[in-house]
């Protein structure tokens, strides 16, 4: 019940094709998950997260990991699967929130699942958040959590292929501002594609249980590609 409760949710905010929904870090965490878009939601693809219809095709774009090595999610991953988040340090909230569920779903694997799940965080706020700012940020959660940064414009590129928008938000009394960005988690296969998404408020344990499913049988194919109804 759990999983169809959250798709109904999902599926009540749905966004066609091109809108750009963004999910600025002041959002209320318990929102459900801010909506995917372009993407018709299905109760029946056997995950807790969204297998999309049609994958995303990661382009190559090449940023700076945190040891300052040149890293492209398109071509660089090298694990069955690799979670992408896009966030800033300096977030107040969600981004935090994303990252504790994560890194909790994670330690649910043994160890042989959880070697082959790889963990990139891309900055949205490269102008504050520098190599070792996100080091720091990173090692709090997991410490083989990857960061990555670079020009900003190459981070918006990245982001709005991946179905997660950018845009620089209110400023802030302190002289700050925040970033508003979306907020799904992205998986990316080895083959530069990302199949499947989850969206924010999916807790710890189902996307653990997601990600047993797909180590042990692949992304499960959405009923549109096989002929069935959702």
């Amino acid at each position: 019940m759990r999983r169809r409760d959250r798709r109904l949710r999902a599926a009540g905010a749905l966004v066609v094709l091109g809108a750009v929904a963004l999910g600025g870090c002041a959002a209320e965490p318990d929102s459900g998950g801010a909506p995917v878009a372009g993407v018709s939601i299905s109760e029946d693809d056997g995950l807790n997260g969204i297998v999309l219809p049609q994958a995303y095709d990661v382009p190559p774009v090449e940023l700076t990991a945190t040891d300052g090595a040149p890293y492209s999610l398109a071509a660089d991953p090298d694990r069955p699967l690799t979670l992408v988040f896009f966030g800033y340090t300096h977030c107040p909230d969600i981004c935090q929130l994303v990252m504790a569920d994560i890194a909790s779903a994670l330690t649910r694997l043994d160890e042989q699942q959880r070697a082959q799940i790889g963990m990139q965080f891309v900055t949205t706020d490269p102008a504050r958040d520098d190599r070792a700012t996100l080091r720091a940020y990173l090692d709090r959660f997991d410490p083989s959590f990857g960061g990555l940064t670079g020009p900003l414009e190459k981070i918006v590129k990245l982001g709005t292929a991946m179905g997660v928008p950018v845009a620089k938000g209110a400023r802030l009394p302190s002289g700050g501002y925040e970033v508003d960005h979306g907020t799904n988690v992205i998986g990316v296969a080895p083959d530069g594609t990302a199949p499947v998404v989850w969206t924010q408020g999916t807790g710890p344990e189902l996307m653990a249980e997601d990600l047993r499913t797909i180590l042990d049988g692949g992304v499960p194919v959405p009923p549109e590609q096989t002929g069935g109804t959702s």
